[in-house]
Order: C-alpha cells, then structure tokens, then sequence
C-alpha cells in the first residue's frame, strides 16, 4: 500500500509545527512504514533554510486567473518507506511562518489563499506524476480540503476520481471559511473556471461562503475523528451555555458520513521512547526556566510585564523549601483549553480558586503556554495575585518535557479535546492527570485508576466540580499515599501506541 499525507504541519521537519496534528503528521508514517505501507508526506515549503532538498520537478497550475509555477523538492533522509516532500512558492515562504494572522473581518484569507495554491499544486503533481500516484490519499485538516473540492469538480483532475480519500478533523472548531466570490480570497478568485456543486461545499450558517471543512466531509470516502468519543460528540450541536462543545454546524453533515459508514473514531497516539533526563530534580527545572525567560525576553526591546513576573516569582520559588505537590499544565492558551478557569466562582476567577486550593496543600502550579492575548493579560494578572502560580507565556520544548517529567499532577480542564496530546505525554512521564471527561480525555483516562476526571452539564457545575475534583485528587495524594502511588503507576503504564492505531488505519481508513 501506497499512502500520500497532505498537511499543513509536519515536525518531522524543523520549524513546521504549531499544534497536535503536527505530531500525528510526523508520527503516524513511521508507524504505517513499519507494517510495510509506504507514506510521502506533502507541505508547504515555509522557507526551510536547514533541510538538505532532492529536486523533484516543477509543476505549473492557473490560480487566481494567472499561471505560478512551483517546485517540488524531496527531503534527504535515511528512513525508509517514507518520504518528506515540500512544495516551493514565494506565497508560502513569505511570512516565515506555518499559518498568519489576520484581521477580525477577514478570518484564514491569507491561509486559505496560501493553502488553495498548495493544494493544487498536490493535484497538478499528482496528475504530471511528479507525486507517485498513491492507493490512497490522507488529507489533514481543512488546510488540505480542496485536494477533494479539485478531485471531484475540475475534470482535468478526473483521473484522479478513483483515488481512496481519507480526511481526518484535527480541530473542528478552525473550518477556514472564506466566500465563494466577491473577494481576493475566495474559491471563485483561485479557480474562476471550476464548476461545483455548492450544495456540497456552502457553510451551513453561512450559505454564501464556501467551507474546505465541510466540502471534505461530504467529498471524500472517509472521514476521520481523532478519539472515539469525539466521534460521537461531534454527532450533536454544540451548546454554548451548557458548556458542551459538539459538531460547531457540520454535525448534520457528520450524522449522513455516520450513516453511510465514513465516520471513523481512532484515538491518535504517543510514542516511547527512553525517558532522557533520568536524575532531574526541581532545580534542572528552574534552571531551564531561567534560561528561557531570559531567552524569551532578549527578542524584544522592552521587558514584558509577563516576563519581569514571572522571573521574580521563579526566585521565589527557589528560595523557599516546598514539599508540596508540584501542578502542571503545558499546552495552547485559547477558549478551548482554559474557558472553565476564567469562570466566575463566587466572585473570583476559577484560576485564582485553583492557585488557593493548591495553596491549601502546601503546592505550586507552573502553567507553560501562549496564545490568546485576552488569556495571557489573565493569566498574567492572575500571576500577579497568587504567589504559588508560575506562568510562563510561550512554547519551550525543554521546559515542558520537565515539567511533565517532575510535576505531581498534569491540569488539563479542555472544554472540548478531540484527542489531546499533552495527557499522554504526562501519563507517560507517570505523571496523574487530572481531566475534563470529554472526546480524548475521556478515553485516556479512567478516574481513580491511571487519573482524575469531572464533567458536568453546564459551565458553573463543571467549574464547580473541577474544584471539587482537585481537592479530592490533592487530598488522596496527601493522605492516601498507598492510592496515589497505583494511580501514578497506571499513568505510567498505560500505552496509546501508533503501532495499533497504523493498523487501524490500513483496516478501516484507507479502504
């Protein structure tokens, strides 16, 4: 079997990683080459200065009513049964960067424009024979959806009809809605001539804009959700006040592939390698803090207020002896990961809640991530109050596979998980998580056994019972060392390999 994976993300290569699916993107190949499946894996090229290329060939494309021609180049390396391929054209290396920001009114327009020429070329090279043709092609994400949109409306792609398609949805609540006219960005600007049903490809709540998401629903054999459980979730609406996060308008679209045997629930996996850093204490940790605040704070001119905090506060925590337990959380400050701590409890913030309940047991939380703007301010600020709480506003590889390594309890309250990463990497550190029981989280951690878990039927009552479930978790720790000691070690223990989600794959996605 042959696979071709398309994606916007891939941290096989340096400098192509944003979030999970870049994990997956670079994990999952190596687990279908060691059953004998052979995989090239197709992105952008951001402008890698640091990657040793293989020209390939040229193809060129009509996009945007003009003719670009890109480049194709293979990346040296010595694994076998996979290859890394980038497309090359000035769109995708202009910013430096794997996705831009754009302004309020105009969401994904330079993405979507950037990824649209992507894709075509996908299709162009696929159909010029530049890309091997494969058995079956995997398309990641909505960055990836109009390789489907062109298979299946533009007849000089027609022979590619009888290509197998899978599509997998990393993140459901990003669908890169753009108009389908009217606009530099739009389906009708990069191909004028395509002739489409726009039944199949419309937003649902907005049904003059075309949506990548929902056309590779509808377009493409199978489809692809990242947990079991989300795979069911997805099937409802979601319902913002009760705090229940769901198929965000494409669960009508997800109930029919449901019903016509698409939908395919596959958790994502995690690998294992030897743990590094075997004699690591509190201090290797703070001393990698350090350096990355200092790291973080030489890129700008002036010194972040964020920064100046959290450096004293780390001086604190040097200073003084703590026997408490260490909580952690690494991952992407958005709605999605930190909604229930920005709840209002009895007239202060979960978060403050939190950092006194964590107080009550002697403990520190060290939160490691970056993202919203509005959420860093808060967790700033929060910061600033509560003098057990580390935040740490950006990304350090380093630091946060300590912190999974030496932290007591991995916090991670996500409103909605398709599958989650970060849980795996602290269980696999024999780090407990404590969870919100829902998509992935769900089924990575079983309360009282390899973990805690909460949920609840509306926001407050999940709020509330996140607090009731951390002063359960700490007090167990504290006064129950026996417990603690077979929940850590079911954390430990506990294995979500690729080598069986690969098999997963090749029985049931690709056929």
């Amino acid at each position: 079997m042959h696979v071709l994976m398309v994606a916007a993300e891939n941290d096989a290569l340096p400098g192509a990683k944003v979030g999970g699916v870049a994990d997956v993107v670079r994990d999952a190949p190596k687990a279908l080459a060691e059953q004998g499946v052979t995989v090239d894996v197709v992105i952008p090229d951001y402008g890698f200065a640091f990657i040793e290329r293989i020209y390939l060939g040229e193809v060129t494309v009509a996009f945007n009513a003009q003719p670009h021609v890109l480049t194709l180049f293979k990346v040296r390396q010595t694994q076998s049964n996979v290859s890394q391929i980038v497309i090359s054209h000035p769109l995708f290396s202009e910013s430096g960067t794997v996705y831009c920001n754009d302004a309020p009114g105009r969401p994904f327009a330079t993405d979507a424009t950037k990824f649209a020429l992507f894709n075509a070329a996908v299709c162009e090279a696929l159909l010029q024979g530049v890309l091997t043709r494969p058995n079956a092609l995997h398309l990641h994400d909505w960055h990836s959806a109009c390789v489907a949109v062109l298979i299946k409306f533009e007849p000089r792609y027609s022979a590619l009809n009888n290509i197998h398609i899978a599509y997998t949805v990393h993140n459901i609540a990003l669908q890169g809605i753009r108009p389908f006219k009217h606009d530099d960005s739009s389906l009708e600007a990069w191909f004028p001539s395509l002739s489409y049903n726009g039944q199949h490809l419309c937003d649902p709540r907005y049904p003059h804009c075309f949506n990548p998401m929902r056309s590779a629903i509808n377009l493409c054999d199978k489809v692809h959700v990242v947990s079991p459980t989300y795979s069911q979730e997805v099937l409802k609406p979601s319902n913002y006040e009760h705090g229940f996060f769901g198929g965000e308008g494409l669960e009508q679209d997800l109930q029919n592939a449901a019903e016509q045997g698409k939908l395919v629930g596959i958790l994502n996996g995690c690998e294992y390698p030897k743990l590094t850093n075997e004699n690591a204490d509190l201090n290797t940790l703070y001393k990698k803090i350090e350096n990355t605040l200092f790291s973080w704070m030489s890129n700008d001119k002036q010194l972040q207020s964020g920064y100046y905090i959290a450096h004293q506060r780390l001086q604190q925590f040097k200073a003084a002896a703590n026997n408490g337990p260490l909580v952690t959380s690494v991952g992407r400050l958005t709605e999605q990961k930190v909604l229930l701590l920005c709840q209002q409890v009895n007239g202060t913030l979960a978060i403050d809640n939190v950092c006194q309940l964590v107080n009550k047991y002697g403990g520190r939380f060290i939160v490691l991530g970056s993202g919203d703007k509005e959420l860093e301010s808060l967790f700033t600020k929060a910061m600033a109050r509560n003098s057990n709480l580390l935040f740490l506003q950006g990304y350090g590889q380093g630091v946060g596979d300590l912190m999974y390594q030496l932290g007591d309890l991995f916090l991670m309250p996500s409103s909605f998980e398709p599958c989650g990463i970060s849980q795996m990497l602290a269980m696999r550190a024999g780090q407990p998580c404590l969870v919100h029981s829902v998509g992935g989280l769900k089924d990575t951690v079983q309360h009282n056994e390899n973990g805690f878990s909460f949920s609840g039927d509306t926001l407050a009552i999940q709020t509330s019972n996140l607090i009731t479930c951390l002063d359960e978790t700490l007090s167990i720790k504290k006064q129950e060392p026996q417990k603690w000691h077979k929940v850590k070690k079911g954390a430990e223990q506990a294995r979500f390999s690729w080598t069986q989600i690969a098999t997963a794959y090749i029985t049931t996605l690709y056929r």
